[in-house]
């Protein structure tokens, strides 16, 4: 019986551990490319996109306002990304 529980335990507490390891991995690496432009246009290129400066500038900004809140800047703007409501 044992020999069942002790496997499916371990699984699970390494899921949940793999993940919460993931996701403090993943806001360091958000937080090393806000501060970093570099490291911010490289993943850009990784997708298949290429960013001019101001570009950058925008995505680095847009980056530190959903970190302080995302309330910031957007003003009208709540339904800017709603298909319903682009031109």
């Amino acid at each position: 019986m044992w020999s069942y529980i002790i496997p499916i335990v371990t699984l699970i507490v390494g899921l949940i551990v793999g993940f919460i390891i993931g996701v403090f991995y993943l806001r360091s690496q958000m937080t090393k490319m806000q501060n970093n432009p570099e490291m911010l246009q490289k993943m850009a290129k990784q997708m298949g996109y290429n960013m001019n400066s101001q570009q950058l500038a925008k995505a680095q900004q847009m980056m530190k306002n959903q970190n302080s809140g995302g309330k910031a800047n957007q003003g009208g703007n709540q339904n800017r990304n709603n298909p319903k409501f682009r031109r």
